[in-house]
């Protein structure tokens, strides 16, 4: 065990520097859901129940949460492409350590976005509720743990040309975010989006955090988020280690 955290720290360690000493690029990385933070938040003033900024600030969190891990594994494509991760796999580094500490370094940006997310929707009227917010930040984590996992599957499978990487990851993220209520919600479309919506993990965890970031902690939907976000990074890091493994 000693190793093993030992190991996830270089890995993370190896990963984060660079982020922390560009921290203009992670403000970059924010423009578009500060731009739908400002622009689309205020637009739905009146149009929903609870409050605009309670009901669309979890959105945005929540879709921070798919574009950020599920693009992570680009950085692993390009080392593979690179032949940097060639090396780093002969290396006595724990191969399980390399997907944490990876997964880890994610889950650290996004959560230091997401707080400073949070921050700005204060004065816009945002009603911070410490506990519920401290609760989602949490599970957007358990989330995108399991994203991140998935997405360096998809890297390592995707290596030499990444083809299937970006494809995978278009394909699929739009249709998560569009299905899941993020931006709109789905109460108000066709029966046929709503049933296909009930397939979607992603929609239970916005239900979830809306209820979280509102105070609702014994909400039921909370219940279901935590059960979808758990799911989701279960299977990612039994895939993700597995991979891992095996390398390229």
């Amino acid at each position: 065990m000693t190793t093993f955290l030992r190991d996830t720290a270089i890995v993370f360690t190896r990963e984060f520097t660079p982020s922390r000493r560009e921290p203009l690029g992670l403000i970059f990385e924010m423009l578009q859901p500060l731009l739908f933070l400002f622009l689309f938040g205020s637009l739905l003033q009146g149009a929903v129940a609870g409050g605009s900024w309670q009901w669309f600030v979890p959105g945005i969190l929540v879709m921070m949460c798919l574009t950020g891990p599920m693009g992570s594994g680009f950085n692993l494509l390009t080392e593979a492409l690179g032949g940097s991760l060639e090396r780093l796999m002969v290396s006595p580094l724990n191969r399980a350590a390399m997907l944490v500490g990876r997964t880890l370094k994610e889950m650290a940006v996004l959560v230091a976005q997401a707080v400073l997310i949070i921050l700005l929707a204060l004065p816009l009227g945002f009603e911070l509720h410490a506990v519920g917010v401290l609760a989602g930040l949490a599970l957007l984590v358990v989330l995108g743990v399991g994203l991140g996992s998935l997405s360096f599957v998809l890297a390592l499978k995707s290596a030499p040309d990444g083809t299937m990487f970006y494809l995978v990851t278009q394909w699929a993220l739009f249709p998560m975010l569009l299905l899941s209520g993020v931006l709109l919600p789905l109460d108000s479309g066709p029966a046929w989006l709503r049933v296909i919506g009930l397939v979607n993990p992603v929609r239970y965890l916005v239900d979830a955090e809306r209820a979280l970031f509102a105070g609702r902690l014994s909400d039921i939907s909370v219940l279901y988020g935590a059960a979808a976000a758990g799911l989701v990074a279960l299977i990612g890091l039994y895939a993700g280690t597995r991979a891992m493994r095996k390398g390229i």
